[in-house]
C-alpha cells in the first residue's frame, strides 16, 4: 500500500486525529466547550456535520445529564443498538444500571394484548417495573422509535406521579413523526437533548451519553 503509511494508527490517535479533523472542517460554531464535546462527539459517529448547525440543547441540559450519571442513575434505552454503544468503561465508576425492554417476553406480550407497538409497550414496562417503586427518574435515550418519545412524553404530561427524567436524549430517526417528536419535546421542561428534523439513530443516541459519561469522569 505505498503512499499510505498512515493507516495502522492506535485507537486514541486515530481519535484524536478525527476530533482535529472536525473541529477544522466545522469552523466556527455557537457552542461552549461542554456542549461542543457533545456535538463533535455525534459528528465523529455519523461523519455528518449537520449536528453542528441542528443539535438542540435545553439550558442545563449537560450538567443535568453529568450529575444524573455521577449519582448512578438508570439508563433507559429504546434499542439494543442504542445499549450496545453505551460505553460500559466510561460508566463503571458510577454503577449505572442500562435497561432495554424492547426484545423483553413481557414487552411482546403487552404490545400483543394491546394492540400497541413494542417501543410504546416497552416504555410502559419501564415505569411499571423500574420506576414505580425505586423513584429513580433516570436518563432516557431515544435513538430509533418516535413512538416511544412520544408516549414518554405522554405519560409525563398525563401521569404526574412518575418521576421526572433526569435528561432526555432523543435522536430518533425516520420519515414518519421523526421530527414532529423532537419539536414536541423542545416544547416541554423537561431537560433534553436533540435535534431538528428526520436524522438520528440509535449509534448517534448513544454518541451523546458517551460524550456525557466522559465529561462526568474528567
Amino acid at each position: 500500500m505505498k503512499g499510505n503509511a498512515d493507516w495502522n494508527l492506535q485507537p486514541k490517535l486515530i481519535e484524536n486525529k478525527s476530533f482535529s479533523i472536525i473541529t477544522a472542517e466545522a469552523g466556527p460554531h455557537p457552542w461552549d466547550e461542554k456542549q461542543w464535546s457533545v456535538v463533535q462527539r455525534l459528528v465523529h459517529t455519523s461523519a455528518d456535520f449537520d449536528y453542528v448547525s441542528d443539535t438542540l440543547f435545553s439550558p442545563g441540559a449537560i450538567e443535568a445529564g453529568v450529575e444524573a450519571i455521577r449519582s448512578g442513575c438508570s439508563i433507559v434505552t429504546d434499542t439494543k443498538m442504542a445499549l450496545c454503544g453505551i460505553s460500559a468503561a466510561r460508566l463503571q465508576n458510577y454503577g449505572n444500571r442500562t435497561i432495554c425492554l424492547i426484545s423483553d417476553e413481557r414487552t411482546q406480550r403487552r404490545a400483543r394484548e394491546t394492540g400497541t407497538t413494542r417501543a410504546l409497550a416497552a416504555v410502559d414496562l419501564v415505569f411499571d417495573l423500574f420506576f414505580r417503586s425505586t423513584g429513580d427518574s433516570g436518563i432516557w435515550v431515544v435513538g430509533n422509535a418516535p413512538t416511544a418519545l412520544f408516549r414518554l412524553l405522554e405519560k409525563l404530561q398525563n401521569e404526574p406521579q412518575w418521576p421526572r427524567p433526569r435528561l432526555i436524549v432523543a435522536l430518533p430517526v425516520g420519515f414518519v413523526n421523526a421530527s414532529e417528536s423532537k419539536e414536541a419535546l423542545a416544547q416541554t421542561g423537561h431537560n433534553f437533548i436533540t435535534n431538528r428534523g428526520r436524522k438520528g439513530g440509535s449509534n448517534v443516541a448513544a454518541s451523546v451519553i458517551n460524550a456525557l459519561a466522559e465529561l462526568a469522569n474528567a
